[in-house]
């Protein structure tokens, strides 16, 4: 483990405080929890732009794709417990 030292606005140091004392922890747990989510939100969310770019790369190169009008409801069958025949994809409309 190591140090940082992070410079907090007064304000904020006590917002953190307070916002703590409610959470039933430290200002320093607080500010840790803190860093983790939002550490873990930013790994996510490159998780899934990493996904969508190469969902996207696979349709630019068949240039094939389902409507979404036709997915959704495909989806909606499904959710609702019934046989569905899922859609095929086509040429990607222009």
């Amino acid at each position: 483990m190591s140090t940082t030292t992070i410079r907090l606005p007064d304000d904020l140091k006590a917002r953190i405080a307070i916002a703590a004392k409610r959470a039933g922890t430290t200002a320093h747990g607080f500010i840790l929890d803190a860093i983790a989510e939002k550490t873990e939100q930013a790994e996510r969310r490159a998780e899934f732009d990493a996904v969508a770019e190469e969902r996207y790369a696979g349709i630019v190169a068949t240039g094939k794709t389902i409507p979404w009008p036709e997915m959704r409801a495909y989806l909606e069958a499904r959710m609702a417990g019934k046989e569905a025949t899922r859609p095929v994809a086509g040429k990607l409309a222009r």
